[in-house]
C-alpha cells in the first residue's frame, strides 16, 4: 500500500497528489490518501469516478483508499 500524507492540505491538493502518484503505481495497487480537509470526502470519490479508478472507501477518519484499475 502506498500512503500519501496530505494532512493539513486543502483541496484540491490531496486530489492533485493522488493524481500525480497513481501514474507510477502498479495496476491493482492501493493508495491511501490521508486528508483532513472535509472536501476530500467528496472530491476523492468523485475523482475516482471521473478517472475510472476504484474508490475502496474510508477505513478510518481522514483516510481514503483507492485501487488503481488502469
Amino acid at each position: 500500500m502506498i500512503e500519501l500524507d496530505c494532512l493539513g492540505q486543502r483541496c484540491p491538493l490531496p486530489v492533485i497528489a493522488l493524481a500525480k502518484r497513481i501514474r507510477t503505481a502498479e495496476v491493482g495497487e492501493v493508495l491511501r490518501v490521508l486528508a483532513d480537509d472535509p472536501a476530500a470526502a467528496n472530491d476523492i470519490p468523485a475523482w475516482c469516478r471521473m478517472k475510472k479508478q476504484e474508490f475502496l472507501g474510508s477505513p478510518a477518519p481522514d483516510a481514503f483508499d483507492v485501487r488503481k484499475l488502469n
